[in-house]
């Protein structure tokens, strides 16, 4: 298909200014074929590969058709699960943020009821949530959808295997007849044709076919790594692997200023290429390039179509393409002319998706790397420099220093010391970062969100920079284990010595670190409420007394005797309590709620659960309003785990039971009891 600008597709200043800030320069194939027909008013339904682009192509046309004078809920946009729903909402404050008064609200189950209510009463237009959680508010009358004008459905075919078939209908049938209705999802199923041909009218369909491709004979490894560590991630492979040139892609073009900021405050020599420069600094950044004058080429797509190096040795995907077309055009920058070449691919969430989609269509196998750790990248600095001295040794190409050695030996050093010191300084020589050079028509300094620039090229991001030639690295996040990997080397930092603040102005104590209190006044001890009766030879021990309150009471207190004073007598009992037993309950209990009738009337057959399942005891019954479809919507939604691995389930008045694969028992524990279905606190437990 033919890539589109969004300053094509017919919308508005506001939205192009959004797009704009947020760095994409054209629309992704399913964008460019969905935004013109959704804006007409037509019924869709697109079928396209997760990240494909899909929620920036119904979200515009949503912001479009939202009217911002008024305050009720116009589009509503369904999605599986609570962290998509979240993912939506973010992405549509996005587009919409010169859109003034048109706000998107979440809804989903987990979070406060008080927050979503104060939301929907301050006049939201575009409501994104999970059916469970809008069933929830349809019940209860906080959300109506009178004035809906479009609804949408995302990765329709994952709520159809969650168990929500008949929410979705539920909400189809609630909002108006004359609705526009958009169907996304990746698979066709029959359950999803069914409802199509119920709930649209004449709908367009738009597939987004990718064709299969032949990629070059390069090799090809992903990391899974969470987007905030991915710089440090970057650095790290650069260093281990001594690369010299190559292209970085990301998919903005603020992301390309960013990440060029922060490589050259680290030393690296980089620069950029997007579609905001002109032509003339397009040339001469390609010059440089060519001719090895930089290190690395940042680069979006479609300023990178054209680029034609020989001698690239690497290519990153920073940010993955939306397109496999886009894949197979970045990884044919390196591995020319016979050369050999690597592609690398940074992967964060649901990315992973997208790799598999790649290994679909190429018919090529992606692998999967391990991150490297701080002490692995010293390792190969050091083998680096090895080789280096070694090169050197082996041409004589280095000047005699016979004079210098022979006074270090006569001053005792041994040659041995002499040696290592020598590649001491010649090392923390090499490991300073080197200022990046002075670019032609280079933009102004500017503070980057991944740490700010001072004019000595160093990093001002705290410990997060990971030096080029420094000891010192963070741990990196691995993405599917979140587990931190271990620094090799912690940061030899002086612990702080605590400051001691005195109350009083002491005088100056010269030649001395011992610090000598001054003696304090003792301040009046405040009476307190026990006696203490001493004699010549025995003092005998505090007895707690209701504390005096006057002078005359004082002068009428008895005078101290010598004895143990007993133990005081028990207070009397008031009059009201003395007919009641001491361990009568001071309140009634409630009575006992009565049976449910419905539910009484229903015979429990016991069962035997099948062996390649366990039986689960989950604390909500009949009683809390908890149906099968809550349940199952719960744990598919918390665990992510297939429809099948839910087996039968027993609601009681009180509990219910519940049978699950064996193998995802444990998984199911583990996360439901820390969720919530219908408001309540659920606890979980082998029955």
């Amino acid at each position: 298909m033919t890539a589109k600008l969004f300053s094509e597709l017919g919308l508005s200043a506001e939205v192009l200014k959004a797009i704009d800030k947020l760095g994409f320069e054209q629309a992704s194939p399913i964008q460019a074929a969905s935004i013109p027909v959704l804006l007409s008013g037509r019924d869709i339904v697109g079928q396209s590969q997760t990240g494909s682009g899909k929620t920036a192509a119904f979200g515009i046309p949503a912001i479009e058709k939202a009217d911002p004078t008024q305050k009720t809920v116009q589009v509503l946009i369904l999605s599986p699960t609570r962290e998509l729903a979240v993912q939506v909402s973010e992405e549509i404050h996005k587009l919409a943020l010169f859109k003034k008064g048109i706000n998107a609200l979440p809804i989903y189950g987990g979070q406060s009821y008080e927050r979503q209510f104060w939301g929907l009463k301050q006049g939201a237009q575009i409501v994104i949530g999970t059916p469970g959680r809008l069933m929830d508010h349809m019940r209860r009358g906080t959300l109506r959808l009178d004035s809906i004008k479009m609804v949408i459905l995302d990765e329709a075919d994952v709520m159809l295997n969650m168990g929500f078939r008949d929410d979705i209908e539920t909400i189809l049938k609630s909002a108006p007849k004359e609705r526009q209705t958009v169907f996304f999802s990746a698979t066709m199923p029959k359950p999803i044709r069914d409802l199509i041909e119920r709930y649209s009218k004449d709908p367009q369909n738009v597939k987004i076919e990718q064709k299969a491709m032949t990629v070059p004979t390069v090799e090809q490894v992903y990391y899974e790594v969470d987007s905030r560590h991915k710089i440090d991630l970057l650095t790290r492979l650069i260093d281990i692997h001594d690369l010299k040139l190559g292209i970085i892609f990301c998919n903005t073009k603020r992301m390309v200023d960013d990440l060029v900021d922060h490589l050259g405050a680290q030393g690296y020599m980089a620069d950029r290429l997007h579609g905001d420069m002109t032509q003339g600094m397009r040339d001469r950044v390609m010059g440089k390039f060519r001719k090895s004058g930089l290190e690395f080429l940042v680069a979006t797509d479609i300023a990178a179509r054209g680029i034609d190096v020989d001698d690239v040795q690497v290519v990153f995907n920073f940010d993955l393409p939306y397109d496999v077309e886009d894949y197979v055009h970045r990884i044919g920058r390196t591995g020319r002319a016979g050369r050999s070449g690597r592609a690398v691919s940074f992967v964060g969430g649901r990315e992973l998706f997208q790799i598999r989609n790649i290994e679909r269509y190429t018919n090529v196998r992606i692998t999967r790397a391990k991150i490297p750790t701080a002490s692995e990248v010293e390792e190969a600095r050091g083998n680096v420099f090895l080789e280096k001295l070694r090169a050197t040794l082996q041409a004589g190409q280095f000047e005699k220093q016979e004079l210098i050695i022979s006074r270090l030996l006569e001053e005792g050093f041994s040659s041995t010391d002499i040696a290592s010191a020598s590649l001491s300084l010649l090392q923390s020589s090499e490991a300073a970062p080197a200022k990046p050079a002075a670019r032609e028509e280079a933009p102004p300094m500017r503070q980057s969100r991944f740490g700010g620039r001072d004019d000595r090229g160093g990093d001002r991001g705290g410990d997060r920079g990971f030096e080029r030639r420094g000891l010192v690295s963070e741990p990196i996040r691995d993405a599917d284990t979140r587990r931190e990997r271990p620094m090799d080397r912690p940061m030899d930092r002086p612990a702080p010595r605590p400051a001691i603040v005195p109350k009083r102005e002491a005088p100056a104590i010269e030649k001395s670190e011992t610090i000598i209190p001054l003696p304090v006044p003792a301040k009046p001890v405040p009476a307190k409420p026990a006696i203490v009766v001493a004699t010549d030879e025995v003092i005998v021990a505090p007895v707690k007394i209701k504390p005096l309150t006057s002078l005359a009471k004082v002068a009428d207190a008895p005078a101290p005797v010598e004895a143990p004073i007993a133990a005081p007598a028990p207070k009397p009992m008031p009059p009201s309590f003395a007919a009641k037993t001491p361990f009568a309950p001071k309140m009634p209990l409630p009575p006992r709620r009565e049976a449910n009738p419905a539910f009484a009337s229903k015979p429990k057959v016991s069962r035997a659960t099948p062996p390649e399942f366990a039986r689960l005891y989950l604390s909500l019954g009949e009683e809390h309003q908890v149906s099968k479809s809550d349940i199952v919507g719960a744990i598919l939604g918390e665990t992510g785990l297939p429809a099948k691995s839910v087996g039968a389930i027993d609601i009681r008045e009180r509990h219910s039971f519940v049978d699950v694969a064996n193998d995802t028992a444990n998984v199911v524990i583990s996360k439901l009891n820390r969720t919530q279905i219908k408001g309540k606190k659920v606890k979980i437990k082998y029955a």
